[in-house]
């Protein structure tokens, strides 16, 4: 399973029913493969895991496979109780995913040596590869983090906290644990905005919500920062991610809901957000608008 480029974590589209809305996620996925997308995450954050049943899980999982039809790896999301992540795991590998996203346990506040068991105990109920997602009450020490090592398909480490101290402090723990591959990318809500930093410690895989709705700057942003077009990477980000991420924190849940009012701007109705998060405002949708405007005036 390898990674490269932008990760794409696709919106779960619902119709004016609120159930799934198949073809949509079809049409969703398979846009966003053909526009580079270099690995597909079904079912994760953005994708609105928390507010899926078992069986639209495992739904939403098949058609992302059969969408992306093998040419880039797909993962789906996991977590919440043991047994519930352990059969998102099983629900996995039968609709045909390349691996796992682990998101954390439910609300439970642990030490790390709680975490690691939980993530032992997912991993036995499954072969598929499974990146740990450390955000929220999922917080991993170095130690711990060099732990995951010896769990065989554990592969990776997807750090939400953005404590750029601690997050080097793992990299080097887990380097100096292990001598195969272990893949770390940032995970922060809009990314990009910490690219750079991330960069700066030796983590250069990062997810792309802004991918979902505007392929073109999340393109441009990842060609330039690879390439070192620091003014470019500069103009993006102060000029469309700053503002985008100043819209997105008026309202909690706007790194879903205004995902999903970008998608929908951009010409494909995914439907509303599930509670309990709230639909972005049409006065901020307007503002979303133009701000995708810019991002596409910047990229030319």
């Amino acid at each position: 399973m390898q990674l490269d480029g932008v990760l794409f974590f696709p919106v779960t589209p619902f119709g004016a029913d609120g159930e799934l809305a198949e073809d949509v996620l079809a049409k969703h996925v398979s846009r966003g493969v053909t526009e580079g997308a270099g690995g597909v995450f079904a079912a994760c954050g953005t994708g609105e895991f928390n507010a899926l049943g078992i069986d639209e899980y495992a739904r939403v999982v098949r058609i992302a496979v059969e969408s992306t039809g093998g040419r880039v790896p797909v993962l789906s999301g996991a977590g919440g109780s043991l047994p519930f992540a352990r059969e998102c795991a099983r629900r996995a590998a039968e609709a045909g995913a390349d691996g796992l996203l682990l998101l954390p346990p439910y609300l439970v506040s642990a030490p790390a040596d709680g975490l690691v068991r939980y993530v032992r105990e997912v991993a036995a109920a499954t072969d598929l590869p499974i990146i740990v997602y450390q955000r929220a009450n999922a917080r991993f020490t170095a130690a711990a983090a060099a732990a995951l090592t010896e769990i065989p398909n554990v592969v990776g480490f997807k750090d939400g906290l953005g404590d750029i101290d601690a997050m080097q402090r793992i990299v080097l723990a887990v380097r100096e644990a292990t001598d195969r591959d272990f893949t770390f990318f940032n995970g922060l809500p809009t990314a990009e905005m910490t690219v750079p930093a991330y960069r700066g410690i030796g983590v250069s895989l990062y997810s792309s919500a802004v991918f979902c709705f505007l392929p073109e700057v999340a393109l441009a942003f990842h060609k330039a920062v690879t390439a070192g077009d620091d003014d470019l990477v500069r103009r993006l980000l102060a000029g469309f991610y700053r503002p985008l991420v100043e819209l997105r924190d008026l309202v909690p849940g706007y790194a879903v809901s205004l995902v999903k009012a970008g998608v929908a701007l951009r010409g494909l109705d995914v439907g509303r957000v599930r509670p309990p998060l709230v639909d972005a405002a049409p006065e901020h949708v307007a503002r979303l608008e133009k701000l995708i405007a810019a991002g596409l005036d910047i990229v030319g």
